[in-house]
């Protein structure tokens, strides 16, 4: 059983930024991924790291913004929010990734924290 916290949401202006984290207890060799959903929409994928961190996927909607990565010896990933957008509000979501060729499917990660809202104001 791996549970995950996710930290560091809050309220920030448009082109501002914020960094949140999602600790991990148990197992950390493994890929993790951030997701984050709107009101009213579905969740959508946002970023991926490997067990080893050496491999990254982003969604184009952050690509350049966002940097993922990870701190294996805290079990600790990130995800840093650069010009940050009101389009990008949403709660964000780590979850543990069961096939890492999966990473943008929401359904085949194994384990979820219970999200960390994030508000861009215009």
């Amino acid at each position: 059983q791996v549970q995950l916290v996710e930290s560091g949401g809050g309220l920030v202006q448009a082109g501002g930024s914020l960094r949140v984290s999602c600790a991990a207890s148990g197992r950390s060799s493994y890929g993790m991924g951030w997701f984050r959903q709107a009101p009213g929409k579905e969740r959508e994928f946002v970023a991926a790291i490997s067990g080893s961190g050496h491999i990254k996927y982003y969604a184009d909607s952050v690509k350049g913004r966002f940097t993922i990565s990870r701190d294996n010896a805290k079990n600790t990933v990130y995800l840093q929010m650069n010009s940050l957008k009101p389009e990008d509000t949403a709660v964000y979501y780590c979850g543990v990734l069961g096939e890492f060729y999966y990473y943008n499917y929401y359904e085949k990660y194994d384990y979820w924290g219970q999200g960390t809202q994030v508000t861009v104001s215009s």
